[in-house]
């Protein structure tokens, strides 16, 4: 086991992270930017060291800067949590070139699974279910029409690299496809430093699951099941829940044996994600591979008792996964909330600011990840997530109602956030019989 992970990130993934490590041993180290100075996950780290300035690519996004302060502070591994560097294949490979490990995938299976188009070409392989659309990145409008008309309008542009809805554009004709071809590219280049985009089919009523895998370095790699991501906002996810209800289960399990075996294929260690689309029939259509943790991994952990960061760290180690498929059970159902510092009656307008309330909830199947605080100042220069309020139960309906008394009691001021949106949602009827798919949300916000 390792001495000392660095965590190259901030917020509740750096907290998640600094928990894991403790527990088995390891002293966590973190770096931090100027805007984070004092922030409350620090007091919790046994060493921190500034890399820059506020913005991102003066910090955060410092390569250089990351692995000087992994070097000066003797760690011996890095976690990159979810965003920044954490799908960087370029990043994975110089820690292993400076003899750090990195805690995620092999650079090579990273460029393989997190390139979108390279993913899709071995989930192909696999046996996979893909959507039809072009099989390489697309850079003349012309040909992106063409196999447009072939596979049928509407269809999406999509970035080869990232996520988060960005490098996305819907295209429902000829001209729009034109425009959102050349937007995307633009869009990419400036997100992910990679304008490669393509062309595939999309599904106007869909819901959006994803499958939890977790591979080692000896071969192994088994599921955890499917989340439910379905309920989100221009690309961005909401609510995220597991099981995903109302699915067929000889489906599922077959789409879960599917996604490990990709891991399989592409030799991968840690945690990955396998995203998915499901239209009408219970038919499963992949969307892409995220090669890192998830946002919503807890409501995973609750559901099947797998610590993922944990089992991140201790396969990066070099420790085979300590359990097989048949040890994997789903019990009861959890259901995640992402509380973000935003104005959803202002077009969801970013919050900064010092948080002088902040009363988490409490009670039985009740967990709070955040980093907030009283005292604490939300900068500008971030993502707006302050933190996930989880509810497990024994079923959906308990689970749906120890969210909403959570939800009651969870207190945090003066700024807006989207607790109240939440609020809403779960008592919506689209919600509550899972009767629903990826616009649902926005079709309420706009009073439909």
């Amino acid at each position: 086991m390792f001495g000392r992970v660095l965590i190259a990130n901030r917020g509740e993934i750096a907290l998640r992270i600094i928990r894991a490590c403790r527990e088995l041993g390891v002293e966590p180290v973190c770096v931090y930017s100027e805007a984070d100075r004092g922030a409350p996950w620090l007091r919790y780290a046994a060493e921190s060291v500034c890399i820059g300035s506020g913005p991102a690519t003066d910090s955060y996004l410092r390569i250089d800067r990351i692995i000087s302060a992994a070097e000066i502070t003797n760690a011996d591994a890095i976690h990159p949590g979810y965003g920044f560097l954490a799908e960087n294949s370029h990043f994975a490979e110089v820690c292993r070139d400076c003899r750090i490990e990195f805690i995620g995938p092999s650079p090579e299976a990273m460029a393989q699974l997190g390139d979108k188009i390279a993913g899709r070409r071995l989930a192909k392989q696999v046996g996979l279910p893909t959507f039809p659309g072009s099989a390489e990145a697309i850079d003349d409008p012309e040909e992106a029409i063409a196999i447009a008309r072939e596979i049928g309008f509407p269809v999406i542009v999509k970035a080869a690299a990232g996520g988060g809805g960005r490098g996305m554009r819907i295209a429902r004709n000829e001209e729009s496809l034109r425009a959102g071809l050349e937007s995307a590219r633009q869009e990419a280049t400036a997100a992910f430093g990679n304008g490669a985009v393509y062309v595939e089919k999309f599904l106007e009523r869909a819901r959006h699951l994803e499958i939890q895998v977790l591979g080692d370095k000896h071969g192994n790699a088994i599921h955890l099941y499917e989340r439910d991501c379905t309920s989100q906002r221009r690309h961005q996810k909401l609510i995220e829940e597991a099981p995903a209800p109302n699915i067929d289960p000889a489906k599922r399990d077959q789409v879960a044996e599917s996604a490990a075996a990709l891991l399989r294929a592409a030799r991968y260690s840690g945690a990955a994600t396998v995203e998915f689309l499901m239209d009408a029939r219970h038919d499963f259509h992949m969307l892409e591979v995220n090669t890192r943790v998830q946002v919503e991994h807890p409501v995973t952990e609750l559901i099947t008792g797998v610590d993922i960061v944990k089992e991140m760290i201790r396969v990066a180690a070099g420790e085979p996964l300590p359990f097989t498929q048949s040890d994997i059970a789903i019990r009861g159902h959890a259901i995640e909330c992402r509380i973000n510092a935003e104005d959803p009656d202002r077009n969801f307008m970013p919050q900064a600011g010092t948080i002088e309330t902040c009363t988490p909830p409490g009670g039985p199947g009740i967990r709070v990840d955040s980093h907030a605080r009283p005292g604490y100042r939300i900068p500008p220069n971030y993502d707006s997530m302050i933190g996930k309020l989880i509810a497990h139960g024994p079923d959906r309906t308990s689970a749906i109602a120890r969210l909403r008394q959570a939800l009651r009691e969870f207190e945090i001021g003066p700024m807006r956030t989207t607790i109240p949106l939440h609020q809403r949602l779960l008592e919506t009827a689209s919600f509550v019989n899972a009767d629903f798919d990826i616009h649902y949300v926005e079709r309420i916000l706009k009073g439909d």
